[in-house]
């Protein structure tokens, strides 16, 4: 399978199952791994490009699309051209606006995160630590607290329906859908693999209840309380 279709059809299900409003958190499309340049500023490689396009002609023409995305370059570039591919497939948009809550907020220490994620092996072994309460919370919040508040940014978007059915689209990074999986849906790495370029992790509203759902699993009900400990 192509990277965005198991996202693709996670929402045509949600769709089929009568969701009218959906936001997909996602990880954005491929992506440059460019030396000497700060992480953030790696744009989208050629493919990323395409594959972007493509997944916003994939989506349902029905659907209304709006997106956030981080403010780094590389998600804006995704959550633009996934817009694009939607109006040129004869799907309605309105726009793209970043938003800090889709960053790596979560890392207060860059410079001790990298040197961290280092000794630790690599990203998903520095988050498995991390999970487990091992990294200093002057390094990075908890990440029950990080997940929490990237939910709840997501929620928000069901205050303000402006068309059915609905699309909200918020083109984070893979560390932000790993701490998503791990913390509110209990798919762990270990057990459900990577997070691939534009793999998205839904949450709704259906009966007046908000559930999360992966294309890994069933939904599970959403409580986006913030608590002061994780």
């Amino acid at each position: 399978m192509a990277y965005g279709d198991v996202t693709l059809e996670l929402i045509d299900t949600l769709l089929a199952e009568g969701v009218r409003h959906i936001a997909l958190l996602m990880r954005h499309s491929a992506r440059e791994f460019a030396t000497g340049k700060h992480d953030l500023l790696n744009p989208l490689t050629d493919e990323g490009r395409e594959l972007a396009r493509q997944m916003g002609a994939g989506l349902p023409t029905q659907l209304l699309v709006r997106a956030y995305s981080s403010p780094a370059e590389r998600c804006v570039e995704t959550a633009d051209l996934i817009l694009e591919g939607h109006a040129n497939a004869g799907g309605k948009i309105t726009r793209n606006r970043p938003a800090e809550a889709l960053g790596v907020f979560y890392i207060l220490d860059q410079m001790r995160m990298y040197k961290a994620m280092q000794a630790a092996g690599g990203q998903v072994p520095l988050l498995e630590q991390w999970f487990e309460g091992e990294v200093g919370v002057d390094v990075m919040i908890p990440p029950g607290i990080a997940a929490r508040l990237v939910a709840g940014f997501a929620a928000k978007r069901f205050d303000d329906v402006i068309g059915e059915p609905q699309l909200d689209l918020l083109v984070s990074h893979d560390m932000t859908l790993y701490t998503i999986r791990d913390r509110l849906l209990h798919q762990p790495a270990s057990r459900h693999g990577d997070v691939n370029f534009l793999d998205g992790i839904a949450i709704y509203r259906q009966d007046g209840e908000l559930f999360i759902r992966s294309h890994h699993g069933v939904a599970l009900p959403l409580d986006v309380g913030v608590q002061l400990s994780d």
